[in-house]
């Protein structure tokens, strides 16, 4: 082992500099699937990754069509007999960049700033598949072969509900059977504290739209005999939460898996600094259900959050409308036993059901994923946490996330597989929001915790 490490460390250390190349050469490529005006961009950058991954040695490689965006799959399957399969899961596409003007350099020109590289999608995902396929290229550099077989698949869909991936996963079962799926799409805990995720919420997307008068209509001579779509919006969405942060929809509680005592004990005994946590929000104070800690209302409760509202006229100086229509985006993050759809249903007949008549009000369900919960005791889950503390020389701690990865319960529920979600971005990476960011240190290492979890894995019994 100790040789080995040598040889990989050498391995690294020669190649860091064309590793930050191509790293940055993906960061490059804005792959936005909720813009298809990007529609080129994400194929591009599929084509790049598959080449990416026949360079690092991977076989079968290809960019497969799905109704959308590629999905790269590639697989190395010759380790020992009796060496279990691991599927290694990411994606390819990233948020859009708004609002441009926070950022504090181009968001598709990455650049290094101390020990920060800075660029859309540096963490979340792009980073970490490259993680990954620097981890692939340096076994197979150094020992001409990996402990374990492997099998990647690279989405290009998931910050867009990853609406074809589920039919992909149906289609190709028995080409993805594996024993494990790894994600490398969560980060570390607060202090930048090396951690497993177990725990996910899932997530339920829709729009609302309210529409009052056909066209836009003058204030003065119609303001007081017509509804405004835009105070009809307002009320609808101010009746949605009480000032306690809970949700007043009816039986939107109904599935929620109550935290057991030992669920509350864990949450408690993780380090939380809640004056550094609130800081890096920028807002006055936290808010939220008041019987619930901080991070018990982050992980596990779910939520219901309007995402963006829209309506009227929006430029300089002054339009007076009465606005046509208005609109808001709205997402439900679940926890356990909660159903996307029918959670959407229950948040639907609610506003169906308070809407004034003096509007027509539409909801528009997007899609969602479903909440995943892994045992911290299951083998692969214990080989992950020695692979860190090996590396990053701490043991992890087991926190529960607030974001949602809906393929970690597909993997769950369509493959059966169990799901490790090994990620190593810093807490405050700004995923999805200006000057998005990868600790240099963490990704660094965090190739060595890759190789190192699949050493781990070649001597766990995983069934």
């Amino acid at each position: 082992m100790a040789a080995d490490q040598n040889v990989l460390e050498a391995h690294l250390a020669a190649n860091r500099e064309r590793r930050m190349e191509d790293y940055t050469a993906f960061l490059s490529i804005p792959s936005i699937s909720a813009l298809p005006a990007h529609n080129a961009d994400s194929q591009r950058a599929a084509e790049w990754l598959a080449g990416a991954l026949r360079a690092a040695g991977l076989e079968h490689v290809s960019a497969e069509r799905t109704g959308g965006n590629p999905i790269v799959y590639g697989d190395w399957l010759h380790a020992e007999a009796d060496a279990p399969t691991v599927l290694v899961y990411g994606h390819y596409d990233v948020q859009p960049v708004d609002p441009l003007d926070l950022w504090e350099s181009p968001p598709f020109q990455p650049i290094v700033k101390g020990n920060r590289l800075q660029a859309r999608g540096a963490s979340d995902d792009k980073g970490q598949v490259m993680i990954h396929v620097a981890a692939l290229d340096a076994l197979l550099a150094t020992r001409g072969g990996a402990p374990v077989n492997l099998k990647y698949v690279v989405e290009g869909e998931e910050e867009s509900s990853s609406v074809h991936l589920d039919g992909w996963l149906q289609a190709n079962r028995e080409r993805l059977a594996a024993d494990l799926a790894v994600i490398s799409d969560t980060g570390f805990f607060e202090g930048n504290r090396p951690a497993i995720t177990v725990g996910l919420r899932g997530i339920a997307a829709y729009q609302l739209d309210v529409r009052g008068p056909g066209v836009d209509l003058h204030s003065g001579s119609y303001g007081g005999t017509v509804e405004n779509p835009i105070y009809a919006l307002a009320a609808i969405l101010a009746q949605l939460k009480g000032p306690d942060g809970r949700v007043r929809v009816p039986g939107f509680y109904d599935d929620v898996r109550t935290l057991s005592e030992t669920d509350r004990a864990a949450f408690a005994a993780l380090p939380m600094d809640e004056d550094a946590y609130l800081a890096e929000t920028g807002s006055p104070m936290l808010h939220g259900e008041p019987d619930f800690s901080t991070l018990e209302r982050k992980g596990g409760r779910p939520t219901l959050e309007i995402n963006g509202i829209w309506g009227g006229f929006q430029g300089d100086g002054s339009k007076t409308i009465i606005p046509a229509h208005a609109h808001a985006k709205l997402t439900c993050r679940l926890v356990v036993d909660q159903e996307p759809e029918r959670t959407f249903n229950k948040v639907r007949d609610y506003i169906l059901a308070i809407a004034p008549p003096t509007v027509r009000v539409e909801l528009t369900y997007f899609g969602g994923g479903l909440p995943s919960l892994t045992p911290i005791e299951h083998p692969a889950t214990r080989a992950a946490a020695r692979a860190i503390e090996a590396t990053f020389g701490v043991e992890p701690l087991y926190i529960r996330e607030g974001g949602s990865i809906p393929v970690a319960a597909s993997f769950e529920d369509i493959l059966g597989l169990p799901v490790v979600l090994l990620g190593f971005t810093p807490p405050d990476d700004r995923a999805h929001s200006p000057n998005e960011y990868m600790n240099l240190d963490n990704y660094e290492t965090g190739i060595r915790t890759v190789v190192r979890f699949f050493d781990e894995l070649r001597d766990t019994p995983l069934r």
